[in-house]
């Protein structure tokens, strides 16, 4: 039950519960029609602040912050902009390569020699500083990842390759001869890219892509061929089997191992803003048929007698 009640000059209305003793009470909210709003007395009515000799006090507004302060609470440390810009900038030039390329290396040294004799670690210096003053950080990514992954692969099974008598030498580090045989036609791109030279830098940088793609799909083929290849053919007729480790012979294992680096070196290209979809797939397929190329080279060549691949033996 609710019972209405006016008590000093306010709205009461008392609610009890049947079965119960129980009451409660609360403030009745009353309609005013000022204004046309409904007002509620039980509320009450927001006071004016007033000085001492009765005048309204003036109400302090927060201060609004200008663009100008904005910006300035904005602006980052000059050296934060510069590595922003530097990591973004496509062909960021030779001088700030050149000092990026150094703190990498000398960071890095020890993870180099694993890989790299001394003077393959120089040379390399020269071939990723010319990268990334031409095709910058993103370029230079492929780089480092060609590096790693084909120092991997080459030391796959390396114990049973050295026992073949095909593995690399020096337990798979490479030198000079590997590091300009691997990132001459790269390096090409880069020069001609950073001189100006036609067709254009997108296609300089296509044809870095594609030599490199190509490389790794190379070195992928011939360590894993070498490591599982089951059945080893040449690659000229009459396709005569051959052992493993014959220079220009293929297997499925290796051929189909390079084929998928090759795939996802391409892929990382793409994602490192180094070519769109159709470049990737137009370095897969450059990979393919250069790699193929050279088997066939290497078996008119060099394989024709049967003869097992010998280890290079460049500084």
């Amino acid at each position: 039950r609710a019972f209405a009640a006016h008590r000093g000059g306010r709205s009461m209305t008392t609610i009890s519960v049947p079965g119960t003793t129980a009451r409660c009470r609360r403030p009745t909210p009353a309609a005013s029609s000022a204004g046309g709003k409904r007002v509620d007395s039980a509320v009450p009515a927001r006071r004016v602040g007033t000085l001492s000799s009765g005048a309204p006090r003036a109400k302090i507004w927060p201060r609004r912050r200008t663009a100008r302060s904005l910006a300035g609470a904005r602006a980052l440390p000059p050296f934060v902009e510069e590595m922003s810009a530097f990591l973004v900038n496509p062909s960021p030039g030779l001088v700030p390569a050149a000092a990026a390329n150094t703190v990498v290396f000398t960071g890095g040294i020890k993870v180099l020699l694993k890989g790299l004799t001394w003077p393959g670690v120089i040379n390399s210096w020269f071939l990723g500083t010319t990268v990334m003053a031409a095709f910058g950080v993103g370029g230079y990514v492929l780089v480092c990842l060609y590096f790693v992954f084909g120092s991997a692969v080459t030391k796959i099974k390396l114990e049973q390759k050295q026992a073949e008598g095909i593995a690399e030498a020096r337990g798979g580090r490479r030198g000079i001869g590997s590091v300009w045989g691997s990132g001459i036609a790269g390096i090409a791109c880069a020069c001609l890219a950073l001189a100006g030279v036609g067709p254009g830098e997108c296609l300089w940088r296509l044809g870095f892509v594609a030599s490199f793609c190509s490389k790794l799909s190379d070195t992928t083929a011939s360590e894993v061929g070498k490591a599982y290849g089951k059945t080893t053919y040449m690659s000229t007729p009459p396709f005569q089997r051959v052992p493993r480790g014959t220079e220009g012979a293929v297997s499925l294992e290796g051929t189909v191992a390079g084929i998928g680096a090759s795939l996802g070196f391409a892929g990382v290209a793409v994602l490192a803003g180094q070519a769109d979809l159709t470049g990737a797939l137009i370095a897969t397929l450059a990979a393919f048929v250069a790699t193929t190329a050279e088997s066939w080279l290497r078996a008119a060549t060099q394989g024709g007698a049967g003869g097992v691949s010998s280890p290079p033996h460049d500084s």
